[in-house]
């Protein structure tokens, strides 16, 4: 595994600078932004971007000018705002696989996350897959050399890692029926992935369900989702989906609310967890039959 360069979340940092910026700014009486620009020297669009979050490369001078406007004097809160913007800067251990996550920012993300929760309705979550299943699915029918499927297994272990740190976050998992049923054409694997679920249950942060067939139709048909919750109330929750051709983050309190519901009517559709894990020993039981 390659050394990690950081244990925090560059983008998390730097969206939590920028709503402390934002917020010292109202709180001084400048409700306009193009206000406290003028006020610095500075353009609208350069304080605009500091404060969307939009650059990493903010220098030391220009939070010292930014915390003598807003009249912030006090040395730790100085302190804690010049090192969010260190911590934006820093390379995550991720952007040592920018070939297998290009500009994907989820294991950035799910680097700070202190809860996520995810409903899966084709395969079996990517935090909870063995290097065995993931090389399956990875392949999934196409033709693609060994070295680079060896790149997104290694990226997808490394990610995993999260669950094995100090303080880990709480992971809720409601996992379709139909992903633990489908088969992987390599023998055992399906079999080892299952007991891997079961094992992973066993853990106090997490937490598996399995939504059965004969639960009908459910509020997640629409696809799979995860929720990500951060430790600071600072830092708003994002919900992240993914396509073919990319992925979405979205944010604000409609979508959060909206995905939040989902995810509780997913669960409620869901076996519970005691019932879940009897579950996969049963389909444990079918595969040991037909090898």
């Amino acid at each position: 595994m390659p050394t990690r360069r950081s244990v925090h979340s560059p983008t998390v940092r730097l969206r939590r600078l920028a709503a402390e910026m934002r917020r010292a700014r109202l709180a001084a009486d400048y409700t306009q932004l193009g206000d406290a620009a003028k006020a610095l020297g500075w353009s609208g669009p350069k304080l605009s971007r500091i404060e969307d979050a939009k650059t990493r490369f903010i220098k030391p001078d220009d939070i010292d000018h930014l915390c003598d406007l807003y009249e912030i004097k006090d040395r730790e809160a100085r302190e804690a705002l010049h090192a969010l913007a260190r911590q934006a800067r820093e390379r995550g251990w991720w952007s040592e696989y920018k070939d297998v996550f290009g500009d994907n920012v989820l294991p950035d993300f799910e680097t700070e996350a202190s809860m996520i929760r995810t409903y899966e309705g084709l395969v079996i979550p990517g935090l909870l897959q063995t290097a065995e299943y993931t090389e399956a699915v990875f392949r999934g029918g196409q033709a693609h050399p060994d070295d680079v499927v060896e790149r997104h297994v290694a990226a997808r272990l490394e990610r995993q890692q999260i669950l094995n740190r100090h303080k880990p976050p709480h992971f809720s998992a409601v996992i379709d029926e139909a992903a633990i049923r489908r088969r992987v054409r390599e023998s055992g694997v399906m079999h080892d992935q299952l007991q891997h679920l079961v094992n992973m249950a066993t853990r106090h942060n997490i937490d598996i369900q399995v939504l059965p067939f004969n639960a009908g139709p459910h509020a997640a048909t629409a696809g799979s989702f995860a929720i990500m919750d951060f430790p600071s109330e600072i830092d708003p929750s994002i919900v992240y989906t993914e396509t073919a051709t990319g992925h979405v983050i979205s944010e604000g309190d409609e979508a959060i609310t909206r995905y939040v519901s989902i995810f509780g009517h997913a669960q409620a559709a869901a076996l519970r967890a005691s019932e879940s894990v009897a579950f996969i020993h049963q389909l444990l039981a079918q595969e040991s039959d037909h090898p």
